[in-house]
């Protein structure tokens, strides 16, 4: 049977609880359109574990036969937002000890981890690097690991982070080397500092974009491929 924990809020103005009339609320329910604070909820012997330690929110709510979650509403996102449990505190102490129990173990398993994490991220740096070189031959090679390194940063939402970019899909490839060709070999965004609309900034900047590509997509001559076959002309 799935469990449905009960939802707390954090409310962003001063609220009064509707049964016992105290206030204001650091927290409360909402029954039927209307505020409910922790006691009257029976809700009030919990106490609060604030989100971040995730091996420690997880063991404390499987300890505890009653928990809530804590939201609060984001007007920017205009979205709810988790904070936190509320749990037994006999249970977050069970859970306590037992975070610090396995602590060193925890923390090596979190290293290699990162370390596999790392390796795996390298690889896909590089991956998009020699991709980014087969699409445009005679870019610079530093150019290209810029690029790549700075499309497939961790975290960043960019290219080489999207399931295009990892399967090194071609429109995606070409997407990241436009960007910095936009910001590194065009005006644009000295344009931008100026107050030109973006949309305007990337009209004007499009030519010199693929002028820029064009070049890249040259094939540069290579001596290890042998001379340049003969035209049949002869300087006179």
């Amino acid at each position: 049977m799935d469990l449905v924990a009960p939802v707390v809020v954090e409310p962003l103005r001063r609220r009064r609880c509707s049964e016992c009339r105290r206030g204001p609320l650091e927290r409360m329910i909402v029954e039927y359109g209307r505020p409910v604070c922790l006691d009257c909820a029976d809700l009030g012997h919990l106490v609060f574990l604030r989100r971040g330690d995730t091996a420690l929110t997880r063991r404390a709510r499987e300890q505890s036969a009653l928990w809530a979650v804590v939201v609060r509403h984001n007007r920017r996102r205009t979205r709810y937002e988790r904070q936190g449990l509320l749990v037994e505190e006999t249970a977050l102490a069970r859970a306590e000890a037992a975070c610090l129990a396995d602590a060193e173990a925890r923390a090596r398993r979190r290293a290699r981890d990162a370390e596999r994490r790392a390796v795996q991220d390298a690889g896909v740096t590089e991956a998009l690097r020699v991709e980014i070189l087969r699409l445009f031959p005679a870019m610079p090679s530093e150019r290209a690991t810029e690029i790549a390194v700075h499309a497939s940063t961790k975290g960043s939402g960019r290219v080489g982070r999207t399931a295009a970019g990892r399967a090194l899909d071609r429109g995606a490839v070409t997407a990241a080397v436009r960007a910095s060709v936009r910001h590194v070999d065009t005006p644009y965004d000295a344009l931008l500092m100026r107050g030109v609309p973006r949309h305007q900034a990337r009209t004007r900047v499009s030519p010199a974009i693929e002028t820029v590509l064009r070049a890249w997509r040259a094939r540069p001559f290579s001596t290890d491929r042998g001379a340049p076959p003969d035209t049949g002309t002869r300087p006179a």
